[in-house]
């Protein structure tokens, strides 16, 4: 098994073009899918509402990183969403990765992006 997965990451590395990108297709995109909000926002819904309050790509980064490191209702923006599908988990992931995913998150224009240009590059 621990084959498979360092087989998956080193594929999917070959099409990543950062590590935001690689470790958002990994990890992000099982519950937020980019343009529809099916079990969880989508990317376009919460980056929109985030980038409304944070235009500021630091301001974005440092928010979003802060809060998934450590999401709680107080500090969301989006509380219909919780109300919906619960409040994110925590992940697990550190302060610094979730800055590479916030940062890929913040550049990347999810509506121009094919839902299969994740892995088909």
């Amino acid at each position: 098994m621990k084959y498979f997965w360092l087989l998956f990451f080193t594929l999917a590395s070959l099409h990543a073009s950062s590590a935001g990108e690689l470790y958002f297709s990994g990890n992000c995109i099982t519950c937020h899918h980019p343009t529809k909000t099916i079990s969880a926002p989508s990317v376009v819904e919460f980056k929109k509402s985030y980038k409304n309050a944070f235009a500021d790509k630091k301001e974005f980064v440092t928010y979003m990183s802060q809060w998934v490191l450590k999401p709680t209702e107080g500090g969301s923006l989006m509380h219909d969403a919780i109300q919906k599908h619960g409040l994110m988990p925590e992940l697990g992931f550190d302060e610094e990765t979730l800055r590479e995913i916030a940062a890929y998150i913040y550049d990347t224009d999810f509506t121009k992006k094919g839902e299969l240009d994740y892995w088909s590059r």
